[in-house]
């Protein structure tokens, strides 16, 4: 038989109504009404060799509509790729499935980054696309030269991070950035006329986006919006008409098809409609064929690349930037000996920008940013010149007042490779950020984020600015470490942990207010997540634990205490995740665990208190803010709160004196 496009593209559709139908679970109408759009990218534009996924100079594409998953494994699976298998189609959204409801980066290989809170797939895609104009600048056309192809729905693109998306991508022309629309016109609810009127192609255009109009079921008109967004220099937009669920006899172009299987009788009917004769989950041969060929196609393109870089001067520098490994030169050691031997009291967000200046001298892959607040987040040094548009090889992005958009897009540059990107806000406003942080732990996403201004401690800005719930509810992302340094050493150490985290993010949390250098001696203490930084001299009767800014105070409590014949420790904990990690006989030497009668846990930590008590026990004293913050000079709100050394040590004496009675 002779394989037409049609043929190729109906093979989509009917795995992904059958891999739905099997599970009774799924979204079967993106993927048929995508599978025209998606057959002529894939065998026409993509470019990739199914037989090595992980090829650095192949064409990145991200299914930011991930509900439609079942297009993305039709794909792999219809181009060649090792899995999934045609037993894990079938056995789609079941546990032990390679082929989860949405698709996920470390399942499958040829997933490159985990979609499906809608409009993050966009918004990393401009990460991906930033990555690869700056590694093309550093390393040329030889090594780099590719595209990120996007295939985004209706939902996407209503999101508030696409707004944050598209203006950074059109501001910074990521012309190699190419967006496929799918404009069905439908969503859960129905139609999209009962949510949305907006004019999404004069949107695009207005934040600097070349956009391309076709018909999605056309397969010349495709080819032809595609040869045209190809041909554009800008970012580009291609509003792909289509009807969801193309095929389907009476739910095609209803949220009748969106969010659930179509039904055996819809099925059967949509086979008629197709000319699909063949059984569930089969595939002809010959149609087959055509799909491996295609999943073949970049094999020379490869070949020759392979060349390229064998020859390259710098294979060896590109290569060890591609796998994520650091330089064999550390500089956090030899920074630190300076440290010990010239102390410094300042804040941890200056603590954070000296370490950063050792650093980023040092680790030429580390790109920086902030969100509009570069001279609060001290994120920017001597070896970060700008990352522009006139200057794609720079290595500082300045992301504007987009903390959503600018953590997705630092997810899609890690997930890219080549880059270990580092970005700044305020601890506050990492609630805007979330939704991508959790992504960047879900997907094993190497990415640093800066959050300053961490506490009270920032003073008279008020409640609105000073997180108080934030701490604790970052430590709730599996996945996530957060530190909460409390001097220059700490914060030195916790960048070196944070940067050699090849399998997920990290979260320094950091002061505005200077702070005294705690520590005395080196040995990246910080790496135990906690540890004695002082031991008590008396006979022990408490464990003061502490993080950050609120270490210092722990000290003044216990030379407080130890003033008056009750031993104290002082334990520093910059990190639970860290500490959780450790030997149980290490943290029972840090923490034993003795009656509190004879030593009583107090935690001190300017923020919501919930959580503590995994390290207070229930009869501890748990020290913090759990309610709103106040607007004031920042030694009335540490009085206010009771966060002072005399009103802490009155409380400890208090509860120890009740115990001996």
């Amino acid at each position: 038989m002779t394989v037409s496009d049609q043929d190729c593209a109906n093979a989509i559709r009917a795995l992904s109504m059958d891999a739905v139908e099997a599970a009774n679970s799924g979204h079967p109408g993106m993927p048929m009404g995508m599978a025209d759009v998606a057959t002529v990218l894939w065998q026409h534009y993509l470019k990739f060799d199914a037989a090595d996924p992980h090829w650095p100079d192949r064409d990145r594409f991200i299914l930011s509509a991930g509900h439609g998953s079942m297009l993305i494994y039709s794909l792999l699976h219809l181009t060649g790729f090792e899995r999934p298998t045609i037993e894990d189609l079938k056995a789609f959204r079941q546990l032990g499935s390679p082929c989860a409801g949405h698709p996920e980066n470390f399942e499958l290989a040829g997933v490159e980054a985990t979609t499906g809170p809608l409009g993050q797939g966009l918004a990393m895609a401009v990460g991906f696309a930033l990555a690869e104009r700056h590694l093309n600048a550093q390393f040329g056309d030889d090594l780099v030269d590719h595209r990120t192809w996007v295939i985004a729905g209706d939902g996407c693109l209503m999101e508030g991070i696409n707004h944050e998306a598209i203006g950074l991508a059109g501001h910074l022309k990521l012309g190699r950035l190419k967006v496929l629309w799918d404009d069905n016109r439908i969503t859960i609810d129905g139609a999209v006329s009962k949510s949305s009127s907006e004019d999404i192609p004069a949107r695009y255009r207005a934040t600097g986006w070349h956009v391309v109009e076709c018909d999605g079921h056309d397969f010349a008109d495709i080819a032809r919006a595609l040869d045209e967004a190809t041909a554009s220099e800008l970012p580009t937009l291609v509003r792909c008409r289509t009807t969801i669920g193309k095929g389907a006899p009476t739910k095609a172009g209803t949220s009748g098809s969106h969010g659930s299987p179509l039904g055996a009788k819809e099925i059967e009917g949509a086979r008629a409609a197709l000319g699909w004769s063949h059984a569930p989950f089969v595939v002809p041969d010959e149609i087959r064929a055509v799909w491996l060929d295609a999943g073949k196609r970049g094999q020379g393109e490869h070949e020759a690349w392979n060349a390229r870089l064998a020859g390259h001067a710098d294979a060896v520098e590109f290569t060890r930037r591609m796998k994520g490994e650091l330089p064999a030169s550390d500089p956090t050691g030899d920074y630190i000996q300076t440290l010990l031997a010239d102390p410094k009291k300042v804040a941890t967000r200056k603590a954070s920008e000296m370490a950063l200046e050792a650093l980023t001298a040092a680790i030429p892959e580390m790109v920086g940013g902030s969100a509009d607040l570069t001279g609060s987040n001290n994120t920017k040094t001597k070896s970060t010149g700008p990352l522009d548009a006139e200057n794609y090889g720079g290595r500082y992005v300045s992301y504007g007042i987009r903390e959503f958009g600018m953590a997705a897009a630092m997810n899609g540059m890690a997930l890219h490779g080549g880059v270990i990107p580092y970005g700044g806000t305020f601890l506050v406003f990492s609630d805007y950020a979330r939704g991508a942080i959790r992504l960047s732990a879900l997907q094993n996403a190497r990415v640093v984020y800066v959050m300053t201004h961490d506490s009270i401690g920032l003073g008279e800005d008020g409640p609105t600015h000073q997180p108080i719930e934030h701490l604790t509810s970052l430590r709730l992302i599996p996945n996530l470490d957060v530190y909460r340094p409390c001097d220059t050493v700490e914060t030195a150490e916790c960048w070196a942990l944070a940067l050699a985290k090849q399998d997920g993010p990290s979260v320094l949390a950091l002061s505005r207010q200077n702070l005294p250098q705690l520590r005395q001696e080196a040995g990246m203490l910080s790496g135990r997540g906690a540890y004695r930084l002082r031991a008590a001299d008396a006979p022990r009767r408490v464990i003061l634990i502490a993080t950050g800014s609120e270490v210092e105070i722990a000290v003044g409590v216990r030379d407080a205490l130890e003033a008056e014949g009750i031993g104290a420790d002082v334990v520093s904990m910059p990190s639970w995740e860290r500490f959780e990690a450790q030997p149980a006989d290490y943290r029972d030497d840090v923490l034993p665990d003795v009656d509190p009668r004879q030593i009583l846990r107090v935690s001190i930590e300017a923020g919501t208190t919930l959580g503590w008590e995994r390290y207070t026990m229930v009869h501890g004293l748990r020290f913090g803010i759990d309610g709103w913050g106040a607007s004031a000079p920042i030694e009335a709100v540490y009085d206010k709160f009771g966060l002072t050394v005399p009103k802490i040590t009155a409380a400890v004496r208090e509860r120890l004196n009740a115990q001996e009675k």
